[in-house]
């Protein structure tokens, strides 16, 4: 396992027009995540924890600070480099799943591989390995509308996994779940990240998901601090 930061960001700042005026969203944040540290993001409706998670996703561009992901400067490379350091570096999911309905399970979780350019072969192969790994292998081919919500959650887990990514960025995986469901995620993600060393930064509401992780930071008034998820408020998405 690497002992190099699976990703950094430093004195990054986004602001948003809105007619006249700037609305400063992140006011210089500063986050170091070790290689396999799950770290959960909290903070209240509006404080900027999807806009910070697509800037270190490299998805938006923030006005000032740098993001570096598995030793690359996000800022150094091309629209193309960026793509591909997504590709293979991080992974995502997202509250609601975003899986392509025509497509099944199998095929779903091998397409960042044949983007990547893998045999289409070998894509399966890795694929259907992953899906086992999340508890799938008697669902590969199977399509989304044929899937519970929690299987689709974990076919999109297997997604953001198979490329063995340094990190995967999940905004609200579990808010589209039942108790039980979300409870089920979560003792996947914690099996994951022990078995496979993948570090996770997770942008949540769910308080029990948060207490999960091995630091919790909430983010208040721009920056990140800190904080207890036991004692934290945290309402709102």
């Amino acid at each position: 396992m690497s002992s190099s930061p699976a990703l950094t960001c430093r004195d990054v700042v986004k602001a948003y027009r809105q007619g006249p005026e700037a609305v400063q969203v992140l006011q210089g944040v500063n986050l170091t995540v070790a290689a396999a540290e799950r770290v959960a993001i909290i903070g209240a409706s509006g404080s900027g924890k999807s806009t910070l998670l697509n800037i270190l996703g490299g998805l938006d561009t923030p006005d000032s600070g740098e993001v570096t992901v598995a030793g690359k400067m996000l800022s150094t490379l091309s629209a193309d480099a960026r793509g591909k350091l997504r590709n293979q570096a991080l992974g995502f999911v997202y509250q609601f799943h975003h899986l392509l309905p025509e497509f099944t399970a199998l095929e779903n979780v091998a397409m960042p591989l044949v983007i990547g350019k893998m045999s289409p072969a070998q894509a399966q192969q890795k694929a259907r390995a992953m899906l086992a790994n999340v508890g799938l292998k008697e669902r590969v081919g199977h399509k989304p509308s044929e899937l519970s919500g929690g299987e689709r959650q974990r076919v999109a887990i297997a997604r953001a996994l198979v490329t063995e990514p340094a990190c995967v960025l999940m905004d609200e995986p579990t808010g589209n779940l039942d108790t039980h469901t979300a409870a089920d995620i979560q003792t996947l993600m914690q099996t994951l990240n022990t078995r496979i060393g993948i570090s996770f930064i997770v942008v949540t509401h769910d308080l029990e998901l948060a207490s999960q992780m091995d630091r919790t930071l909430t983010l208040h008034e721009g920056t990140l601090v800190e904080s207890q998820p036991a004692t934290t408020d945290a309402s709102g998405v």
